[in-house]
């Protein structure tokens, strides 16, 4: 109550006092630097000055004077003041002291205790029971005291003296705060030890919450210039040089011919050199346009590019609505070289059917001279009611996207857990900077060869820019593994009856490169070559110049092999450049008994089989067929035959070549030279019969142009791989022991090409339909002949054979002879290629 005397409650405590137990003094703690001495907790004076300081966690003190600082957690005080407040957690009066020091006896309280707040002294002390209460014992506390606390003080905490920061009560006529206390002298307290910790709280950082983020949407796909998906008659142009050089030649990444002044030239060129001509494209639609690219004229002669260019929008070609930055007409930065595409985002983005790039300044020793693409959104037609609220389309079942490695990895993985049964992934080697070379296999034995059962293989990804390849086969991956579990007849009887290996990147550096950089600004060539900077396409041995020079001498077959052609021995040296992709694939061909195989090349539409290089060195064309050329030319129009991007009538060529005089398909020295392909390497050194497809004209095209992609090859992927049941198949025995002969040599009659056995002794040969005399011969055995009936139907033809032990050459009991000689060397030259790679 306010105005109450205080010297009766200070006379009962000095009786209580007197009438305990002595006890030793209390020494002093030492001062803390930096702090008043006589101030804080455990000071040797028991009647410390009113400070300003907040009592330490745990303190235990006797009768604090009011103090302007709330007690904290743990603070055992005395007689504090009545308050209003709620009294903080641990305190021992369960209210908190006033800030403002006042005068007299402290109010009484009517606030609750919180819980924890210290009610009476802990289990075991030896301090009576009342001390630090306002008036008489305290009352029973429901909360249970700590276990196992005694009166000795914990590491934290300090029972003598009053807590840091406290003051002594005052008397009524004191306002001050300074009457002295009972003196130390003649209160005996106990000695104990005074231990002080350091309790430093972490600074919480609370973030801040984010604002949230509107969901960006997608970035407008290109229309489709490269892509050949915006036609010739929606192109115009003010004006152009000739032919060759107008408006439907403006499209990124278009190649010229050899000649200056082809028909098909590398570009669009304006006939005057002025700032008022321009390029224009019709997208038939109404459109938001979001950005440009650009590049320069492809050409060998001449130097010719734009460096500077404005953009207009219309809706009818009359009224031009230019792109402006802010209130400026815009002036877009364009190319330094003519190959580099350069992209520019226009600054708001402009609706309209009509886009017009004008040229406004252009390289000093050149003309006006460029390629483009234009980026931009379908827009609903305003006409349409129905257009403005499209259905939703289907939720794609193939993942029609881009993956670079690691998103490869991760597709591959999913689908060979979707179908342990049929799929096995390992690895063929690894790239330059360290990249496995993954193989999907797809069969109902996984990694086992049944006899009678022939391989196949699609290789996608040698030129790393050529992007195309790579997305088709892990979509076909993921297409046969549904397939399959849904029973469709056709993929299962493919699956049993067929081993396919499927290699979507073979240059995985050269993919990242390219991927980096994107779609539209990979340009042609960047990522084609690897981290070493090798062609892929021109790195296998040459085998064809050893074979031509053999049969010129009239070497073939007797002395120099028609087939297993031995790889030359500068291609072993340690100094050779082989890279190590190419090293990978060439063990991998020696692993696997392959039959039929495509590579999947991109920036053409047409389908080359072998050769690849001229019989006439000096030659950049020639026609030069193989052996079994009929058969050749029959699996490369299956492919483009069942293609419907390849054979449409109407499309038009892609670059300067048009191969729909030939039925998409071409010999690929009669295109262009290629020495060291894939193709020749596969068909002279193994069994292998081996196509390059060129998918698309665009080599890297958008991700949103997968899914058409896929439509146009999925037929043609399906069909490819069912050729290799065509022709003839069959087991070459011993016939005393049953036992398959491998490495027996398959001849058919009027083909100067032969093939061998698999180490079971199983063939495959792939032959039009007709008639033929097939010959079987082994070294030590007797050779055989048999004629072989090849049908229509794509169903292989048995034709196996049983060879006898050949007359005084091999004798019961005695070793059978080793393999012939040129089988040997293969085999020698093999050894030291994969050594030598080993040691880089």
């Amino acid at each position: 109550m306010r105005g109450s005397p205080l010297a009766p409650p200070l006379l009962l405590l000095l009786l209580l006092l007197l009438l305990g137990p002595p006890a030793p003094p209390a020494r002093a703690a030492p001062p803390q630097p930096g702090r008043p001495r006589g101030t804080g907790a455990g000071t040797a004076s028991g009647t410390p000055k009113a400070t300003g300081a907040t009592p330490t966690k745990g303190t235990a003190s006797g009768t604090p004077k009011a103090t302007g600082a709330t007690p904290t957690k743990g603070t055992a005080s005395g007689t504090p003041k009545a308050t209003g407040a709620t009294p903080t957690k641990g305190t021992a009066s369960g209210v908190s002291p006033r800030k403002d020091p006042t005068t007299g006896p402290p109010k009484a309280s009517g606030v609750t205790p919180t819980k924890s707040t210290a009610r009476g002294p802990p289990k075991g002390s030896e301090t009576p029971p009342w001390q630090g209460t306002t008036a008489g014992p305290p009352k029973a506390s429901g909360a249970p005291p700590p276990k196992g606390t005694t009166a000795a003080p914990s590491r934290s905490s300090t029972t003598t003296g009053p807590p840091k920061g406290s003051a002594t009560p005052t008397s009524p006529g004191d306002p001050a705060g300074t009457a002295p206390a009972p003196s130390v002298s003649k209160v005996a307290v106990r000695r104990r030890k005074v231990v002080r910790k350091k309790v430093v709280k972490k600074k919480v950082l609370r973030k801040k919450p984010e604002a949230p983020v509107a969901p960006q949407e997608p970035p407008c796909p290109p229309l489709g210039l490269e892509s050949l998906r915006v036609l010739d008659e929606q192109l115009r142009a003010s004006s152009h040089k000739r032919h060759g050089l107008g408006a439907h030649r403006g499209r990124l990444n278009i190649q010229s011919g050899l000649y200056d002044g082809d028909f098909f030239d590398g570009g669009w060129c304006a006939g005057r050199e002025d700032t008022q001509q321009w390029l224009e494209v019709d997208a038939r639609r109404l459109t938001r346009f979001t950005g440009v690219i650009t590049q320069g004229l492809n050409s060998i002669w001449t130097y010719d590019w734009v460096t500077s260019y404005k953009v207009q929008v219309s809706n009818d070609s009359h009224v031009w609505l230019p792109s402006r930055n802010g209130t400026e007409e815009a002036v877009f930065p364009a190319n330094k070289d003519p190959e580099t595409p350069v992209l520019n985002v226009l600054p708001s983005p402009l609706v309209g059917r009509f886009l017009r790039i004008n040229p406004q300044s252009w390289f000093r020793n050149g003309t006006v001279c460029l390629r483009a693409e234009v980026l931009g959104c379908p827009l609903p037609d305003p006409s349409d009611a129905h257009a403005w609220h499209p259905p939703a389309p289907p939720e794609p079942q193939l993942d029609f996207r881009h993956h670079n490695y690691k998103e490869m990895r991760k597709l591959m993985k999913r689908v060979s857990e979707e179908c342990p049964d049929i799929t096995r992934v390992y690895s063929i080697g690894q790239s330059s900077r360290g990249l496995r070379l993954y193989v999907m296999e797809i069969s109902d034995n996984p990694g086992q060869h049944e006899v009678g059962e022939p391989e196949f293989r699609y290789v996608a990804g040698m030129h790393g820019n050529e992007v195309l390849g790579r997305e088709l086969l892990l979509n076909l991956m993921e297409f046969l593994c549904r397939e399959f579990r849904r029973g469709d007849a056709r993929v299962v009887q493919l699956v049993t009856g067929t081993r396919i290996h499927l290699l979507p990147s073979m240059n995985p550096d050269g993919y990242e490169t390219a991927y980096r950089l994107g779609s539209e600004l990979a340009g042609w060539a960047m990522g084609r070559w690897t981290y070493e900077g090798i062609d892929l396409n021109h790195n296998f041995a040459d085998l064809n110049t050893a074979l031509w020079d053999a049969e010129d001498n009239d070497l073939v077959p007797h002395e120099f092999p028609n087939h297993y052609i031995p790889i030359p021995e500068y291609y072993t040296f340690a100094n050779a450049t082989v890279a190590p992709e190419t090293r990978a694939v060439i063990a991998w061909m020696q692993r696997y008994p392959f039959v039929l195989s495509a590579n999947l090349h991109g920036g053409e539409l047409v389908v080359t089989y072998p050769f690849d290089m001229s019989r006439t060195y000096w030659k950049a064309q020639e026609l030069t067929p193989t052996p079994d050329d009929g058969v050749f030319r029959w699996l490369a129009t299956v492919y483009a035959t069942a293609n419907p991007a390849m054979a449409s009538a109407e499309r038009r060529p892609c670059h300067y070549d048009d191969f729909t005089r030939y039925g998409n398909i071409i010999n690929g020295a009669h295109w262009h030279t290629v020495a060291g392909s894939m193709n020749d390497f596969s068909y002279l050194h193994t069994n292998c019969f081996e196509i390059t497809v060129e998918l698309s004209c665009d080599k890297f095209p958008h991700a949103s142009e997968l899914p058409a992609e896929w439509e146009n090859n999925r037929e043609s992927l399906l069909l490819f791989m069912e050729q290799v049941h065509r022709g003839i198949k069959g087991v070459v025995r011993d016939s005393d022991t049953e036992l398959g002969i491998p490495n027996a040599i398959i001849s058919v009659d009027g083909i100067n090409h032969d093939v061998r056995t698999a180490s079971d002794g199983d063939y495959w040969r792939l032959l039009n339909p007709g008639e033929y005399e097939v010959t079987a011969r082994a070294e030590g055995y007797e050779a055989a002949t048999q004629p072989c009936r090849v049908y229509f139907e794509n169903v292989p033809t048995p034709c196996s054979f049983r060879l006898a032990r050949a007359r005084g050459r091999h004798r019961p009991g005695r070793p059978r002879p080793g393999p012939d000689p040129a089988l040997r060397l293969q085999r020698l030259r093999l050894r030291r290629l994969r050594a030598h790679g080993r040691g880089q």
